[in-house]
């Protein structure tokens, strides 16, 4: 199925979980904060939270820095 991460259309397995979709992106361990059709997705339903065809992903990394 095609999803739409930060902005770039990138076909995933159906029913991919946002916790595996970290994963194959190298995030996994990371700060990062997820929206998904404009919404929020918790960090605690990463596991539980399935993607679906279409859906638009944007993922932010926290950068440290002083």
């Amino acid at each position: 199925m095609q999803i739409t991460v930060n902005g770039t259309p990138t076909e995933v397995p159906e029913g991919l979980h946002m916790a595996r979709l970290i994963d194959q992106l190298d995030l996994g361990g990371k700060r990062v904060a997820v929206e998904v059709n404009a919404e929020l997705v918790p960090r605690s339903l990463f596991d539980s939270h399935r993607l679906a065809a279409g859906d638009r992903v944007e993922i932010i990394q926290a950068v440290g820095g002083g």
